[in-house]
């Protein structure tokens, strides 16, 4: 009798002991921020651990959490907006007021394609009116955007970053053509913003004009690649996998695809004898990306010949513009004499 007693203690103070063991386990590790947002909590409110910041995608609001020097480079890339900016208190707040009435209105734009996203950001603290509170504007009279000098339609507001910025987010979808032309590279896209009220008082016009470019990332070859089991180097211009300006950053293999013909593959497969299983950053914060691979005979079997094409597709789904851009390197073997 007095032996069951005592394996029921042990077994109820076991039990316990697990449950504070796993309470323990569950406040030591932090939640992610896509698990605080599942439980309700708000992108601005989400926490980090220590050592990390939050900062929220412009393109999506998303939260995420990031080392400090990485918080920067993203920041500088207006890839997001760091949360440590909103200010703490309403008497800091109104000094940060103050300090954006004296500066003049400006604006940064982020290129896209046709097709693409156009990322505006507009500084004009006149606009910022609540100064705990995201401003939305309307854009009516205010803005004004042309393609090759035919006006093309935009949202009818623009949002605050965050809270007394005086920074304001526009998101314009481009459009593929225009009066039925399609759009090129080279075709330029003007903006105006229409300033009605500047620090003296009077209106002023600003406006920025850049031509279309097709994507951020820009793939090349270097030491051949036109010759069956000759190896040369693969190499991608690609600012946006920089994600930590200290340490060489990574992309994989597997992102990359090859075509020729029927054949469908990435360079990921063992056949292109890469010598590694990603294109490594050529230094810390080059935004250069290198592997070393081999065009091979035959890939599953189907042949490549002399005189054969074949391409190179890189997709780029992190541009600032939050577009998937498509780069293609087409290259024909045998071609040029290495």
């Amino acid at each position: 009798m007095y032996g069951w007693i005592f394996v029921a203690v042990i077994a109820i103070s076991f039990f316990s002991i697990s449950q504070i063991s796993l309470a323990q386990s569950q406040i030591d590790d932090h939640l992610s921020p896509r698990m605080q947002i599942l439980q309700g909590i708000l992108p601005h409110d989400v926490s980090c651990k220590d050592g990390f910041e939050l900062i929220l995608k412009n393109s999506n609001s998303l939260p995420v959490c990031v080392k400090p020097e990485t918080a920067e480079r993203l920041v500088e890339r207006n890839w997001g907006t760091k949360m440590s900016f909103v200010l703490p208190s309403e008497k800091v707040t109104e000094e940060h007021q103050t300090d954006l009435k004296r500066s003049p209105v400006s604006f940064e734009v982020l290129p896209a394609s046709s097709g693409g996203i156009l990322n505006l950001y507009v500084n004009d603290a006149d606009l910022s009116t609540s100064p705990r509170g995201v401003d939305i504007v309307d854009t009516e009279g205010l803005i004004e955007i042309t393609i090759n000098g035919v006006e093309i339609e935009i949202p009818s507001t623009m949002v605050e970053t965050y809270p007394g910025s005086g920074k304001f987010y526009l998101r314009v979808a481009l459009p593929n053509s225009i009066d039925g032309k399609p759009l090129s590279q080279d075709d330029i896209v003007l903006i105006r913003y229409i300033d009605k009220t500047d620090s003296v008082g009077e209106m002023r016009v600003s406006t920025a004009s850049f031509p279309l470019s097709k994507t951020y990332a820009n793939l090349e070859l270097s030491g051949g690649g036109n010759r069956i089991g000759h190896e040369f180097t693969l190499r991608i211009y690609e600012p946006d996998a920089n994600l930590d300006s200290k340490r060489v950053d990574r992309i994989p293999l597997s992102l990359l695809e090859f075509r020729s013909g029927s054949i469908r593959t990435t360079l990921a497969n063992p056949a292109f004898s890469a010598n590694s299983g990603s294109l490594l950053e050529t230094g810390p914060n080059t935004n250069i990306f290198e592997v070393k691979i081999k065009i091979p005979r035959s890939i599953g079997g189907q042949t490549i010949h002399i005189g054969d094409w074949y391409e190179i597709r890189y997709v780029d789904r992190s541009t600032p513009s939050g577009t998937a851009e498509k780069v293609v390197l087409k290259q024909r073997i045998g071609s040029y004499p290495n």
